[in-house]
């Protein structure tokens, strides 16, 4: 099973970018599909962004599509989630997970600590 440890998040103003980082420490992190999702207070998780194992196929909520990039480098087993012009609707905290074969269904097995991101108006 794949372990992950987010980092990145932070407190920025609208209109600002933020790069999170996600680690993996396993030896077979080139099998996994891997996914961003977040939770708001109050709210249920959502998903955000997902890649494929080998990094061709990604896919987007509508809310972030256009604003945010998910990316990989299976060499350092390191996902990566380039957020733009953060809004404040935008905070949550973020986390990442990670499954083999569930790029389609979406429904990760494995899931990080989470990352706090806050956007302030």
């Amino acid at each position: 099973q794949v372990q992950l440890v987010e980092s990145g998040g932070g407190l920025v103003q609208a209109g600002d970018s933020l790069r999170l980082s996600c680690a993996a420490s396993g030896r077979t992190f080139s099998s996994y599909d891997m996914g961003w999702f977040r939770q708001a207070p109050g709210k249920e998780r959502e998903f955000v962004a997902a890649i494929n194992w080998s990094g061709y196929m990604t896919k987007y909520a509508a809310s972030v599509k256009g604003r945010f990039t998910i990316s990989r480098d299976n060499a350092k087993s390191a996902v990566y989630l380039q957020m733009n012009s953060l809004e404040p609707e935008d905070t949550a905290v973020y986390y990442c997970a990670a499954g083999v074969g569930r790029f389609a269904s979406g429904e990760f097995g494995s899931w990080g600590q989470g990352t706090q991101v806050t956007v302030s108006s």
